[in-house]
């Protein structure tokens, strides 16, 4: 369920909420620790941006100018609940602003502006100057989950941002109107990408699963003798 390669530097996620910010701000500190260039990006959702927990990290990121940025994705509605009713500030990317951490929004559908601000906030993690917030403005179309009927929003609302903001659509109109692709063109590198897509999914399925044995590896426990009666 959770995506996790330490050859990657991907740490993957974590069920309980907001639990990955933690553990974030704590690879950045072992960035610092281990005199490293690397920065730590650490994503969380709008409905974890009210846990304690992420103000708490907030807190010793600053203090100790910890490189990691920290991306908001705010998809409007959570789980299910929209940002109106569940917060009382919905500008996430001001969050910060009493543990002086910078932050703005960045309209999260558009490739070139998170290309843009990405680079912004890797270079203002590397030079020194702690952490920093993006908010990604985004969306989703479908429900939280499968038992999610998304009966909290308008079938209109959906399709006027799938037809308007939809990032690969918009992308795929940049290329055949602004740069002269040909449809042949974008259909041959859509099927590329769906290949590889496939390809990940056959493997996630068939992969063999892990013998018993790894259930002991770097378990440490010490045989405590027990009291004599």
């Amino acid at each position: 369920m959770h995506m996790f390669s330490k050859e990657k530097k991907f740490f993957g996620g974590h069920g309980i909420v907001g639990a990955q910010v933690p553990i974030g701000t704590g690879l950045a500190f072992s960035n610092v620790y281990n005199k490293t260039d690397a920065i730590s990006i650490t994503y969380f959702g709008d409905g974890a941006a009210n846990q304690g927990q992420v103000y708490e990290s907030f807190n010793m990121a600053s203090l100790w100018k910890l490189p990691v940025v920290y991306v908001v994705e705010n998809n409007r509605y959570a789980m299910g609940t929209s940002v109106n009713r569940a917060s009382a500030e919905t500008d996430f990317s001001h969050r910060g602003l009493s543990f002086k951490i910078p932050g703005f929004q960045v309209d999260g559908m558009d490739v070139r502006a998170v290309k843009a601000a990405g680079d912004l906030a890797a270079e203002h993690c590397r030079s020194g100057e702690g952490p920093i917030i993006l908010e990604m403005m985004t969306y989703r179309y479908r429900g939280h989950s499968m038992s999610d009927p998304a009966k909290y929003r308008t079938r209109d609302e959906v399709q006027k941002m799938r037809s308007e903001s939809d990032p690969i659509e918009q992308v795929k109109k940049r290329l055949t109107g602004d740069h002269g692709m040909s449809e042949d063109e974008v259909k041959a590198i859509d099927k590329k990408v769906r290949d590889i897509v496939a390809d990940a999914a056959d493997f996630a399925q068939n992969d063999p699963e892990p013998d018993p044995s790894e259930l002991w590896t770097d378990i440490y426990a010490e045989d405590i003798p027990q009291a004599a009666e």
